[in-house]
């Protein structure tokens, strides 16, 4: 497993990072640590949680991601893994409505409740990678970074970064950074995949002028791109088969990522996969990698199979012509003529 350093940072990463998010309640904390376990054999070192974890959404499940992952790290030399989490932000609510700390905004308060509670659940005394999940736009980003800041000087917090942030709020985060002298995000954690390139229009940019790493999550499109979707099909217990029975939450994001120019776009994208002797899944995530602004690609998975062939993709070499039919493809769904 190849590594990459984040940012202007001292973590050097695997470059394909263990997403947690569905730890506790697609995956048990039996099949969790197992999958974890795993992750650890392949060379994966970076692991990403989040206060408001696990999803699919259930607001009395907040926190046990972290819980299940605490167990895990007991008993673990500390410094054998790189642990990254999230304090939620305003966004959240989307998922759960205002029932945690830090849900409700990025103000002091919330920010160190939110780790505090976060450093008690993993079991740890500080945190790699400290990143807000959503930004808050009522509040002035002055304050957020500032109490950030102070996480880094207090020893819980090494590095902080953003998710789920646009170029404009990362640029003005790096201006207050420097205006200030506090620390800056050296990540940025956002939807990344073939059938959602969007980052490359201006993010990309920013990221290479300022050398910050993005942290890439959904790299198979919430599993579309594995093909679990085609033919009609709602597997469960499957995302978006999971949002699709809670039209109030998951319409909107259902349709964006399940449609019929997407569907399409997967059964092209299958057949260049198989050419290259790949599946599709391994080929999306090998596709993320070949990003000169990527830090690491966040894969998630139910089962330790599951995990042993996305992982494939870090052995595999894309040609320029496989990439080259990867952008036709991408350009359709993106930018359709007519």
């Amino acid at each position: 497993m190849k590594q990459r350093r984040l940012g202007r940072t001292g973590l050097v990463v695997s470059e394909i990072g263990m997403g947690t998010m569905t730890f506790g309640s697609m995956a048990d904390e039996s099949t969790s640590h197992a999958i974890m376990d795993r992750a650890l054999d392949h060379g994966i070192n970076f692991f990403d949680a989040a206060e408001m974890y696990p999803v699919p959404p259930n607001a009395k499940w907040a926190g046990k991601t972290e819980e299940i992952l605490g167990k895990w790290l007991a008993g673990r030399p500390r410094d054998s893994v790189i642990l990254a989490s999230k304090v939620t932000g305003p966004g959240g609510g989307w998922f759960l409505g205002p029932v945690r700390s830090g849900n409700t905004g990025l103000d002091r308060h919330n920010i160190v409740r939110a780790v505090e509670g976060s450093l008690t659940r993993l079991g740890t005394d500080y945190i790699d990678l400290y990143q807000t999940h959503w930004p808050d736009p009522d509040l002035p980003l002055e304050e957020t970074l500032e109490a950030l800041d102070r996480l880094i000087e207090s020893g819980k917090v090494r590095y902080v970064g953003c998710s789920n942030q646009n170029a404009h709020g990362l640029m003005k985060s790096l201006w207050l950074s420097a205006e200030h002298a506090y620390a800056r995000y050296e990540t940025i954690q956002n939807n990344f995949s073939m059938l959602n390139r969007r980052f490359e229009d201006e993010l990309a940019e920013v990221c290479r002028r300022e050398d910050i790493s993005l942290l890439a999550y959904s790299p198979l499109a919430g599993g579309v791109l594995s093909g679990k979707y085609q033919g009609g099909a709602w597997p469960e217990p499957a995302r978006f088969s999971t949002y699709r029975a809670d039209p109030a939450r998951g319409e909107r994001m259902t349709k964006r990522f399940v449609n019929e120019k997407t569907l399409a776009s997967v059964d092209e994208f299958t057949m260049l996969a198989k050419e290259c002797d790949l599946t599709v899944a391994a080929f999306a995530i090998a596709w993320t990698l070949t990003r000169d602004f990527l830090g690491s690609t966040l894969v998630g998975a139910t089962t330790v199979e599951q995990l042993d062939e996305t992982v494939k993709a870090a052995a595999a070499t894309l040609s320029e012509e496989a990439l080259s039919r990867c952008d036709a493809i991408s350009q359709r769904i993106m930018y359709p003529m007519g």
